[in-house]
């Protein structure tokens, strides 16, 4: 019977910041003296108001009495446009509202259902490094009698937000009184394996041997972890000692090392290369997912002329789809691939992976 206590519980982080928008905004008003005497004027005709500036930028209003074009009349229109040109696309909000004399305010409250207002929808939009316009939607003449004057005039008033820069603030933390170190648990692993101490299993890898403990490697490999506690043990003549073949010892030991502690050893640059394709191997025989994914990742920036083939070979038998495209697009360029066909390792793999090699074989002729 499981214990639900030792379930491994997924690992959370959570992180916030807050983004706010530094913006600047304003006004204009657009009074219309006559309003009835000019609904008559055709489709397209504007009604331009003087430029005028908010947020440090220069516009202009186009209101058409009787639609921006034939299709449109029997409505007014009414456009926003920038009236100058800008070095950066900026991006503005923009609201028309229509004022009636009783009105106090031309902004909308819905607290103060009793002011005279009528607004079109508020637009948020990005004015490109040219000058250019934004329309705000269209409005049946007959729906603005009611906002005339009794003077005749009909005032339209356009609000302006210019939203000048995002910016993303750090969440304040707050003040502390305990500073918990980062976990430190790999550099007592990696001393208990330094160390030997409690060990319970040896490994005989060539004329070398490895002292292990074996709940650490089982915990670790599901390889281990039969070879050590299932039936695999039976299989053994020695309880003590397992015979390690077709590894090499300082493979096996960088092996180790990565089981312990989740990390590799130092190595020498000129035989990384190899290393990795050496521990490639192993940990696909140990079934260790992450470490052989990381050695796929670290072999995908060795590749050159003079072992393409030979990794090329090691990605399709341990199939290492990422590793495989890697090699595919290094050779996609026709010198190289000329040059790893001519080179010894294509021969294995011609012999190993012949459904690759006619592979090559075609980009070749192509």
């Amino acid at each position: 019977m499981s214990s639900a206590s030792g379930r491994s519980k997924p690992s959370r982080s959570a992180s916030a910041s807050t983004v706010f928008a530094d913006n600047a905004g304003g006004y204009h008003d657009l009074k219309i003296d006559g309003y009835s005497r000019i609904k008559g004027i055709p489709a397209g005709v504007p009604i331009k108001s003087s430029p005028f500036s908010v947020g440090g930028h220069r516009w202009r209003i186009s209101f058409f009495p009787n639609g921006d074009r034939t299709a449109n009349s029997g409505c007014i229109a009414l456009f926003l446009f920038l009236d100058e040109d800008v070095a950066e696309p900026l991006t503005a909000r923009f609201e028309f509202a229509f004022m009636g004399e009783e009105r106090a305010s031309f902004f909308r409250s819905r607290k103060r259902t009793e002011e005279k207002v009528r607004s079109l929808p508020a637009v948020v939009t990005s004015f490109g490094s040219r000058t250019g316009r934004w329309s705000s939607g269209l409005l049946s003449t007959n729906a603005l009698d009611s906002y005339v004057s009794k003077h005749g005039s009909l005032t339209v008033r356009c609000s302006i937000v210019v939203f000048k820069e995002f910016l993303a603030e750090e969440p304040v933390t707050p003040t502390t009184f305990v500073s918990v170190p980062p976990s430190d648990l790999h550099r007592h692993l990696g001393d208990l394996l330094q160390t030997e101490k409690g060990s319970d299993v040896v490994f005989q890898v060539g004329r070398e041997t490895f002292a292990a403990h074996r709940c650490v490697l089982a915990a670790r490999s599901p390889v281990f972890s039969a070879e050590l506690f299932g039936a695999m043990k039976e299989s053994r003549t020695q309880a003590d000692v397992v015979q390690v073949d077709d590894i090499e010892a300082p493979v096996f030991k960088a092996l180790l090392c990565f089981l312990y502690t989740d990390s590799l050893p130092e190595m020498r640059q000129e035989d990384e290369d190899v290393m990795y394709q050496h521990l490639l191997v192993a940990a696909d025989r140990y079934d260790m997912e992450r470490l052989k994914l990381m050695c796929e990742h670290k072999l995908c920036e060795y590749i050159d002329v003079g072992n393409a083939a030979t990794i090329l070979t090691l990605a399709e038998q341990h199939h290492c789809h990422g590793l495989k495209k890697a090699c595919f697009s290094f050779l996609s360029n026709p010198a190289n691939l000329r040059a790893t066909i001519a080179s010894d390792g294509f021969k294995h793999l011609s012999i190993s992976c012949p459904s690759i090699k006619k592979d090559l074989m075609s980009m070749l002729e192509s």
